[in-house]
């Protein structure tokens, strides 16, 4: 059967089978590593050759500035993929500042600004706005990243680790909802607006099941466009995640002052501070390959998750359909009503929508959603830094102290789930394990992500209707 090899090149884009190839982990954009690094065989930009990449592009470009780019989903993904491979790649050149996520800031903003100055041809932006909102990619990612992170978890560790790490991680998200919501209230940006605007895409856990769902849940509810909500979710999301950074490295920084503060407090890489128990929040390796098949069949079920969310929703309006999608899948998972075979295809098909498209999405988002105008807005103002800061050392500190209860150390957790739930998600997680030292913690972070993501998007569904009242 048909394979797809080693999907987890390094920074040059040889494989580690490769003899003379040393195993690193990189900062970049997704869950699973890129290729977007200059090597000793070559610059490669999205994975492509840069000789190739650069004649790829420039057709594109030529295309595009004569008004001959196709309005279809092929040229949509062709156009994504392509810029945004490019700016991962000039993100990536940058050592220091690529581990604060530069990578996803560009994506993220440098489209945007370069269409607010009308340095991108209209026939490419009508391409990319029609690719991601009439053609529907941020349904196909959203859904995919849904399903997959839902189907992907062992339903044992589900239901026997659940309890115990739910504790934090459930606690630290209604803390950080009320208590960023009482100081929005304080300041005057608003109860619902500081839960909604700034702790609900922050605590997602990433950008699929945070700013972008969610700017579609406003905008079903209040009638706006999702651009309206799009640029202030996204900044509050990146800065969030450069202050994780900066509390991971001040942590990295006291564990090597060797000194406890208290009993618990520092468990120098170790999560419980009971034996015996780390199995329990263990999760099984990732496939490092998957059949054509497989992917197939992930695609098909990921889809009729979507229509079922959708079908449903259309008469049980009181949820967003994405939310009736997550309890479906968390259903069928709970419940073992899947064969496992579709349960794992669906899991693989979400690893690798989320290592590959993340690029082509945050450009898509930037072109189709965000206002730059917005965004410089957002980060002038003294109320939303605030809020975002505070999200973040809530999030952390209320996470770290259940957990100490649950007799987690609590710089642990602290890190995950607690920074963990308010990073970017994949490229963020790995930056803040980085920063504290602490990379071993991998597993745990993907389990707060699968857990907390959906949890959040879910709460923040039935949240939803009370903005629109207070709108």
């Amino acid at each position: 059967m048909s394979q797809i090899e080693n999907p987890t090149p390094t920074l040059d884009g040889q494989h580690p089978d490769e003899p003379g190839v040393q195993r690193r982990v990189e900062a970049t954009v997704g869950k699973l590593r890129g290729t977007h690094f200059a090597g000793p065989r070559g610059t490669r930009i999205a994975s492509l050759p840069a000789a190739l990449f650069i004649v790829l592009a420039a057709m594109v470009f030529i295309a595009a500035a004569t008004g001959k780019l196709p309005d279809s989903m092929l040229s949509g993904f062709t156009v994504t993929i392509l810029l945004g491979g490019l700016l991962i790649w000039i993100g990536n050149l940058f050592p220091v500042v690529r581990d604060f996520g530069l990578p996803t800031v560009l994506c993220t903003f440098i489209p945007a600004t370069l269409m607010s100055f009308n340095l991108l041809p209209a026939n490419l932006v009508e391409v990319v706005e029609n690719f991601v909102k009439g053609h529907g990619f941020l349904d196909f990612f959203v859904i995919t990243i849904i399903a997959g992170s839902i189907l992907g978890m062992p339903r044992a560790l589900l239901l026997k680790a659940g309890p115990r790490f739910a504790v934090p991680l459930v606690g630290c998200l209604v803390a950080t909802f009320v208590l960023v919501g009482l100081l929005g209230a304080a300041t005057g940006f608003g109860f619902m607006e500081g839960i909604l605007f700034i702790a609900a895409p922050i605590m997602a856990g990433g950008l699929g099941v945070g700013a972008l769902p969610m700017s579609e849940m406003y905008a079903s509810r209040t009638g706006l466009d999702s651009a309206t909500f799009m640029g202030d979710l996204m900044s509050a999301v990146v800065v969030a995640n450069i202050v994780c950074i900066i509390i991971a490295g001040i942590y990295n920084g006291l564990g090597k002052t060797r000194k406890q503060f208290f009993v618990g407090f520092n468990g120098h890489g170790e999560l419980m501070r009971i034996k015996g128990k780390k199995s329990e929040l263990s999760l099984p390796p990732k496939n490092e390959a998957s059949s054509f098949i497989a992917l197939g069949k992930g695609l098909l079920f990921a889809g009729a998750l979507f229509i079922f969310g959708q079908l449903v929703g259309s008469y049980l309006e009181v949820l967003h359909p994405y939310a009736w999608t997550i309890i479906a899948a968390a259903a069928v998972k709970i419940f073992g009503w899947l064969p496992k075979d579709i349960e794992e295809s669906t899991a693989d098909w979400g690893d690798m929508v989320g290592a590959t498209m993340v690029p082509a999405l945050l450009v898509g988002v930037s072109i189709s959603y965000i206002d730059m105008g917005e965004v410089v807005a957002s980060l002038s103002n003294p109320k939303f830094i605030v809020l975002t800061v505070a999200t973040v050392l809530i999030a952390t500190l209320t996470s770290g102290i259940l957990g100490w209860l649950m007799k987690f150390n609590f710089v642990e957790a602290s890190i995950t789930p607690g920074l963990v739930m308010a990073d970017t998600g994949g490229s963020g997680d790995v930056a803040v394990l980085s920063a504290a030292n602490r990379m071993h913690l991998m597993p745990f972070a993907a389990l707060t992500n699968r857990l907390g993501g959906a949890l959040v998007l879910f709460v923040t569904s039935l949240l939803v209707p009370l903005l629109a009242i207070s709108s």
